[in-house]
């Protein structure tokens, strides 16, 4: 008796096969999406390290970190200089150091900013809508326009229907003092009118050192010298924490809704504040504490807006003094955090993330 050979699969056996890939393909998406998740954390890291070497390049040129500007009314100015004298955020002063002096000259106009206030500057509206890849983590979202409202300012104007440039990353304030400035105003509320800078120009710039206790903020003109507790265990800038819903939707948030290139805001620069020390120098924690906390919806934008954080599990991203980049863990301990944030307080704190 003859017997056919068979050609194909039976329907049973096909069912198995795509059974079997379906179940391959449902271990290997897991991994696939950690390891690019791996990637993306490996470029934020990287962009925290240039952010950090360029501020450093600063201080080798100018004898000062970065000052984190005059306040949201202002705008980089480069007639102003990379000194304590520029309006502008951080993030505008060290555009030279990231290959962006194109970028850094636009709003040059001949004038200092207190000399001359022109919000209509074609160059300025250029810089305020021209995105920066290294000030964004790939995590979170891509470098472009985002939302703002309309708002008239002094040398500059944010239009709504144009837009403007964010960043994830902010400086470290530091903390206020018991005796100094309060920890609402530690992310550089001032903002000083046309006519206070011009006295000041006549006389003495305000220090803010005293009641600063960070690397950049208000008028800041920090030194390696200023550094006592080692530029390895102090905090440079790092990740700062953003509630998901207002990725997209920053002019309905206080936290995102100027460019990266205005001065000193929450936007730009965060605080390291997650209570206070007691008379006794016991850890009491504070009503407003701003702990580090990884993005997620649900919580208080009022509470969190002020600190650092990231999208990344587990960890966030913080660049010291030295130009390392950390992965500090959420649960890190408040006070080890609180001490990071300080350029100088003689608490050095321990490097052993909890």
């Amino acid at each position: 008796m003859r017997y056919s050979r068979r050609n194909g699969f039976t329907l049973v056996e096909l069912l198995v096969v795509i059974a079997i890939i379906g179940m391959l393909v449902g271990l290997l998406l897991p991994a696939v999406q950690q390891a690019r998740e791996a990637a993306r954390q490996m470029q934020c890291s990287n962009n925290l390290r240039n952010l950090a070497l360029a501020c450093l390049n600063v201080e080798a040129t100018t004898g000062h970190f970065p000052s984190g500007g005059w306040g949201f009314n202002w705008s980089g100015d480069p007639e102003n200089g990379m000194g304590y004298k520029q309006p502008g955020s951080w993030c505008y002063t060290i555009l030279p150091m990231l290959e962006q002096n194109a970028l850094y000259q636009l709003p040059t106009d001949g004038y200092t900013a207190s000399q001359k206030q022109d919000p209509s500057n074609v160059g300025m509206q250029t810089l305020l809508t021209t995105p920066v890849n290294v000030f964004h983590c790939p995590s979170r979202r891509s470098a472009k326009i985002y939302p703002t409202k309309d708002r008239p300012k002094v040398n500059f104007k944010l239009v709504a229907s144009l837009g403007c440039n964010k960043t994830d990353y902010a400086g470290n304030v530091g903390h206020g003092t018991q005796s100094g400035i309060g920890v609402n105003q530690a992310p550089v509320h001032e903002k000083p009118s046309v006519s206070e800078l011009k006295t000041y120009e006549t006389s003495t710039w305000p220090d803010y050192s005293s009641t600063h206790t960070g690397i950049l903020y208000f008028l800041s003109r920090t030194q390696f010298s200023d550094i006592r507790d080692g530029t390895t265990n102090t905090y440079l800038l790092g990740e700062k924490f953003m509630v998901p819903t207002y990725y997209e939707k920053c002019d309905q948030t206080s936290a995102d809704d100027y460019s990266l290139f205005t001065g000193g805001d929450r936007d730009c620069l965060r605080t390291t504040y997650t209570g206070s020390y007691n008379s006794n120098s016991q850890w009491v924690d504070g009503t407003t504490a701003f702990r580090p906390m990884q993005d997620r919806d649900g919580l208080s934008e009022s509470t969190y807006c002020m600190g650092f954080g990231s999208v990344h599990a587990g960890a966030f991203g913080m660049a010291m003094c030295d130009a390392s980049v950390q992965r500090v863990s959420y649960q890190i301990a408040p006070e080890v955090h609180y001490c990071k944030g300080s350029r100088s307080d003689g608490k050095v704190a321990s490097t052993l993330w909890e």
